[in-house]
């Protein structure tokens, strides 16, 4: 009792820079073997993580001057149905193992996402090492990744198209301005500024190459990340704007049938590859990606576009949240005919229920209401369900960080 009664909270400063990457190198297991792998050496991991360090803000708990217990925030934005949102990512979770069970992560948490409220940042992102930890706190999965193997009499054939490929740096600025005109019309995707690029980057290995497709107009609609290795052709990620930047990435990837045996590639997005292939007997294996939660429900609601009507509409229901009191209790979700949403507190009974982490994935399009309200999920007359069907956009989220 004596050690938890020393226990203080506090912001972790950039002199404590050593400790928070130690305490993340002992939870999540980071060896000096694994960092040289990447090509890392001595302190410079300490190094790459001292911008965000300086930029996010991290709450730690201290025994004394020793740091040990911390969460960080990053500040991003994400795309959602073509409007910004400031989105707090929450990494760097971590606690000593002699100090778990002391419910010091749960005040953590909930003292990240009160800042996070503060700073309109009304959804967080986080890629999580527990989904059941992180279901009972409030987050939910919203995205997924897939996995795929295409061997190399598998590739596609060449196609025509009016543009041509070329091999850049993995950094350059064409990389970059592709990048931002493909999250500016995606959804889910995330906008990348310094410190998103720098956190994208920072796993990778050296030998980490670009190919940008470049139209007729020499303006960059898509790239492709990868790297060769023991006759593999490894994509980290290929993102486009259209078919035909697509078509000439893909062009490009088959121009390696002859030092390759196969390619093994990330999808993150619900179209699975194999449908667009002539040969689409190929191998693909996805999993959940990413997780968000909805911070403050009537901010995020009040930045929401909802899908337009003739007519306004309304639902009440009740809101449980495990961490947030101004997420709890029952609401009036009210829709004007332009899909402009506001949603405020009421004093009305409803029969209408429902999670904030099933509120975010439906609100985000990962699942749709029918599904959710089938398995359990949302409680609400047939009515109100035909509207939640009506008025939410059914798209999955895209996201490809991580942090």
């Amino acid at each position: 009792m004596g050690r938890k009664r020393q226990l203080k909270m506090k912001q972790v400063e950039i002199k404590h820079l050593e400790q928070y990457n130690q305490l993340l190198r002992y939870v999540f297991q980071v060896t000096d073997a694994d960092l040289r792998k990447v090509g890392w050496e001595g302190r410079d991991i300490v190094n790459a993580k001292s911008p965000a360090l300086e930029q996010a803000e991290v709450w730690g708990w201290f025994d004394g001057d020793q740091l040990v217990s911390q969460v960080a925030v990053y500040p991003f934005q994400v795309r959602i149905f073509n409007t910004t949102y400031d989105m707090g990512g929450l990494t760097g979770v971590g606690t000593f193992p002699e100090y778990s069970n002391q419910g010091l992560m749960h005040k953590l948490l909930y003292q990240a996402l009160e800042k996070m409220r503060e700073k309109k940042q009304s959804i967080s992102y986080l890629y999580p090492y527990s989904i059941p930890y992180y279901r009972r706190k409030g987050w939910e999965i919203i995205s997924d990744k897939i996995i795929f193997e295409v061997k190399d009499y598998q590739l596609p054939k060449n196609k025509q198209v009016p543009g041509e490929v070329g091999r850049v740096g993995s950094e350059s600025d064409d990389v970059k301005r592709a990048y931002e005109r493909f999250a500016y019309q995606t959804h889910g995707a995330m906008l990348r500024g310094d410190l998103a690029w720098n956190e994208y980057w920072l796993w990778d290995l050296d030998d980490l190459m670009a190919a940008v497709y470049y139209n007729a107009d020499r303006q960059p609609d898509g790239y492709v990340l990868y790297w060769i290795a023991d006759e593999i052709f490894h994509i980290k990620d290929m993102i486009f704007v259209n078919e035909e930047a697509r078509s000439g990435l893909w062009n490009f990837i088959s121009a390696h049938f002859s030092m390759i045996s196969k390619v093994i590639g990330n999808i993150h997005t619900d179209e699975p590859l194999a449908f667009l292939l002539e040969d689409a007997d190929i191998k693909e294996v996805i999993s959940p990606y990413f997780m968000a939660r909805i911070v403050d429900l009537e901010q995020f609601v009040a930045q929401y576009p909802f899908k337009p009507d003739t007519k306004e509409r309304e639902w009440t229901f009740t809101l449980d949240d495990p961490l947030l009191s101004w997420n709890q209790g029952t609401f009036t979700l009210r829709i004007d005919t332009e899909g402009k949403g506001e949603v405020f507190r009421t004093t009305e009974r409803s029969d209408a229920r429902l999670d904030i982490k099933t509120m975010t994935t439906m609100l985000l399009g990962y699942k749709q209401p029918y599904y959710l309200h089938k398995i359990g999920r949302i409680t609400c007359s047939p009515e109100a369900l035909d509207m939640l069907e009506d008025a939410i956009e059914q798209q999955t989220p895209y996201f490809s960080d991580y942090f």
